[in-house]
């Protein structure tokens, strides 16, 4: 009876149709919740691709304190004891200095549980041997002598490494003083906490130094990071948020920046008598303190800044006397300058320079002569937002070419203090009637004869890592 009433109702058209409908439920609702679970499992692996992608600024791994009943020892016996080439692995506990290592290839380990304190006497750490390592350690209290230049590290031998340490309550984080092929990666280094920025010491300090490799570290509440008479240097993945100059070259030939983040200082990267640099993928921003710039070039020459971002900045390039040497140009090409109050601001009646390929938009002023025209310098297939002109042929490139004159900018050549009304309704009406009726002369600025009609989508600036 149970099965001829199933067939006769199986037979029934309305319930053949229900059984259908709910069939597809069934099914729309197994692949809905399938693909749910591909989009989850999908998200979960680009979360963790995107996280393992994403760059590291200071220690790779925890340093902890010791608390403040652990062992308090002196360093320096150990050291003396050790042979070369031992591997000392300190126990948790807080190590006392100074401490001098003059024996080749010790390696002390600090397992992310030692401290080294320089009880306040002069620098903590003086390194006058050859391929030692010091790791996975706390580097704390030196003096404050600039004489002395009390320091976390001092550095005078060659083929060092400082890697994973916390370098904190010092003047100097990391001074190299005429040695070459050390190694300073992936440490987190603080100035003086008490002082103001002007008396801070430096991050790390190079002097006489060549082929020393700077990557990964992260330095903030220092005065600087400064490269003096140091050449083939390499400064790879740092941050440095808060500080007076993110890093400061002076008389330092052929070194490499490339892809470090510096925010919210006053200068990012000075280059001052410095030639051949080459600075590529960095991503400089938020400078307003002080001269607010995102890069300063001074009497240099033969330098390439290639692809990298200048944003939110007072000035985005500040160019003195540069190139020094007229013969030997500065190439800056495929950067972009965005929502900067001067993308470019021209100290003198500069030439020899090639702005190439550039991406100038959001800036207050594009382009500013402190005398008179920028026009001595080679302007090629830049994009500028303000540009006013068609692209009929489609080939992204305008028509026209892009002319900067200034109109109304000039009034503060003679008195600065009209700059504070920028912006200002009135001016934007003196302007347009500038333009409309000229009352004088425009100061014509620069010329590109190609400019790019619209920045391509696809057209990225390399990724900071």
């Amino acid at each position: 009876m149970i099965i001829r009433d199933l067939k006769i109702d199986i037979m029934k058209p309305e319930r053949h149709v229900q059984l259908k409908k709910q069939f597809r439920n069934t099914l729309s609702g197994f692949f809905l919740f399938l693909r749910a679970g591909m989009a989850g499992i999908l998200l979960l692996f680009t979360g963790v691709v995107s996280h393992a992608q994403q760059p590291v600024y200071g220690t790779l791994t925890k340093l902890e304190q010791p608390l403040p009943d652990y062992d308090t020892i002196p360093l320096q016996p150990i050291i003396d004891n050790a042979n070369p080439g031992a591997h000392i692995l300190l126990k948790p506990a807080v190590y006392t200095g100074p401490v001098e290592i003059s024996t080749d290839g010790i390696v002390l380990d600090g397992q992310g549980k030692a401290t080294i304190d320089g009880l306040g006497k002069s620098s903590v750490i003086f390194i006058n041997a050859d391929s030692v390592v010091v790791k996975n350690v706390i580097i704390r209290h030196s003096g404050g002598s600039f004489d002395k230049l009390d320091s976390g590290v001092r550095l005078k031998g060659d083929y060092n490494e400082i890697e994973n340490c916390r370098i904190e309550d010092v003047l100097f984080g990391v001074d190299i003083w005429q040695c070459n092929h050390n190694r300073i990666i992936y440490n987190e280094i603080t100035s003086l906490l008490h002082r103001q920025t002007a008396i801070k010491g430096d991050a790390i300090r190079l002097w006489y130094s060549k082929f020393n490799i700077i990557r990964g570290n992260y330095w903030h509440h220092v005065r600087d990071m400064v490269v003096w008479y140091s050449a083939e240097n390499l400064f790879q993945g740092n941050k440095g948020v808060g500080d007076r100059y993110g890093i400061h070259f002076m008389y330092s030939h052929n070194n490499r920046i490339q892809n470090n983040v510096l925010k919210n200082n006053s200068v990012g990267v000075f280059l001052m008598y410095s030639e051949r640099t080459i600075m590529t993928g960095n991503l400089i921003e938020g400078n307003h303190i002080g001269s607010g710039m995102a890069l300063g070039m001074k009497e240099t020459s033969s330098n390439q800044i290639l692809n990298n971002r200048f944003i939110y900045c007072t000035e985005g390039i500040h160019i003195d006397v540069s190139p020094y040497v007229l013969e030997q140009k500065n190439t800056i090409e495929h950067n972009e300058i965005a929502f900067c109050g001067t993308a470019v601001y021209f100290h003198t009646n500069q030439e020899g320079n090639l702005f190439k390929h550039n991406y100038f938009h959001n800036n207050l002023t594009q382009v500013f002569p402190e005398v008179t025209t920028a026009r001595f310098n080679v302007w090629d297939n830049n994009y500028w937002d303000d540009y006013q002109g068609f692209d009929r042929n489609g080939d992204n490139i305008g028509d026209m070419p892009y002319i900067l004159l200034e109109y109304t900018g000039h009034l503060w050549d003679f008195n600065r203090n009209m700059k504070f009304f920028f912006g200002a309704p009135i001016l934007a009406v003196l302007d347009f009637l500038d333009r409309l009726a000229p009352f004088s002369k425009p100061k014509f600025v620069l010329k590109d004869k190609k400019p790019i009609f619209r920045w391509p989508k696809n057209d990225t600036f390399t990724p900071v890592r």
